[in-house]
């Protein structure tokens, strides 16, 4: 059977839309979490590491460091298949063929170079795939101009390339979106995730969009309330968004890298000994980095980091150099009375409901803010 990806149209910029709108489309569905950007109850975690700096005045969205997880997918799935194929499947092969003409040392002889040979030459071109894919990514790291998201102003600034000087706009003007879809290939039922941003430049009326496919639902709803919170004065930290387990020790390196995983295991074997977890899953989590060649990622991911700071990495345009500056206090921004209005009783009706998803409160809220003012 053909392959058939699912398809994700971006949304129309110039038709008006709002927080709780939901469009469809074959195979799929758009929800808008924005404008206005109003709280999603979501826990604000960056999974994906896609935001950069984050300080006082402003957060980077995009311009992201690699992560050891890429790695671990990257070299893991390969060596499992190899696993699988060399060690499992010979062992259940001679199990099933054994008989007392045959028997199973002697059938696991038989199978074993068969399928070791087999492993081998699949654990190695998907072992290369996966190689080509990642080098897709370095470059993209180091090509990457991130969105500049201004809480003191609240405003956000795009640099669309090519020379073109930098687009600012209002933050709640800025369109957001989650996207799901699903799709029929030869392998089953394939599913996408991703998290979407766009506006219009007020100058040109030209839409920009930045999309960020994402591993699942809930982690694109993370990243948005990243977003959100920060800009929200909710979160203030980094590490409040991508480390929320404490990973990080006073003085580490602002990325995942060896430490991380030491930290990790401590923090592992600290939560057994008070009894927050049983052996099993201290078990998973060695079998899981076993699987994924144990600390071999994470040195990788701290070498290909230093690549790209080495090789230099693009940023956003030296006319911004003024407008990224923190601003006295008494010239911040304020919120819309608007969005503090409705945000108040978004949050007031998901507390009432905390199972009802949060686009049909949006929609109720909007719909009801409409009414009153009609």
């Amino acid at each position: 059977m053909a392959a058939n990806k699912p398809q994700t149209p971006r949304p129309d910029m110039t038709q008006p839309q709002r927080a709780g709108d939901i469009e469809s489309f074959p195979g799929g569905k758009v929800s808008y979490l924005s404008p206005a950007p109003l709280p999603t109850g979501s826990a604000p975690v960056d999974f994906n590491q896609a935001i950069g700096e984050v300080n006082d005045a402003y957060l980077d969205f995009g311009g992201s460091l690699p992560t050891p997880f890429t790695w671990q997918f990257t070299l893991g799935g390969p060596f499992t298949s190899f696993l699988i194929m060399s060690v499992i499947f010979p062992l259940f092969s001679a199990s099933m063929t054994s008989t007392p003409a045959y028997p199973f040392l002697s059938e696991l002889k038989v199978f074993f170079p068969f399928f070791f040979e087999m492993g081998a030459w699949a654990g190695g071109l998907s072992l290369a795939l996966a190689l080509f894919i990642k080098a897709q990514y370095h470059f993209k790291f180091r090509n990457d101009v991130p969105t500049r998201f201004h809480r003191q102003r609240r405003e956000v600034a795009f640099a669309p390339g090519g020379g073109k000087p930098p687009i600012i706009v209002p933050w709640e003007n800025v369109a957001a979106w989650v996207t799901q879809a699903q799709g029929a290939t030869q392998y089953g039922v394939q599913r996408q995730y991703g998290l979407g941003l766009g506006f219009i430049d007020p100058e040109t009326g030209q839409q920009h969009f930045l999309e960020l496919p994402q591993p699942g639902l809930p982690l694109a709803m993370g990243l948005w309330e990243s977003v959100r919170a920060y800009m929200e004065y909710e979160v203030h930290t980094r590490e409040e968004i991508q480390d929320p387990n404490g990973l990080n020790r006073p003085g580490d390196p602002p990325y995942e890298g060896v430490h991380t995983f030491h930290n990790a295991r401590r923090r592992l074997h600290r939560r057994h000994r008070d009894g927050e977890i049983g052996l099993f899953k201290v078990s998973m989590w060695y079998l899981w980095h076993i699987l994924v060649l144990w600390t071999i990622p994470y040195h990788l991911a701290e070498w290909e980091i230093s690549a790209i700071q080495k090789a230099g990495r693009k940023t956003l345009p030296a006319s911004l150099d003024e407008w990224s500056q923190p601003i006295p206090r008494e010239q911040w921004a304020k919120p819309s009375e608007e969005l503090v209005r409705l945000s108040a009783e978004v949050r007031r009706r998901q507390a009432q409901q905390p199972n009802r998803p949060i686009t049909a409160i949006f929609a109720e809220v909007y719909a009801e803010e409409t009414t009153l003012s009609a």
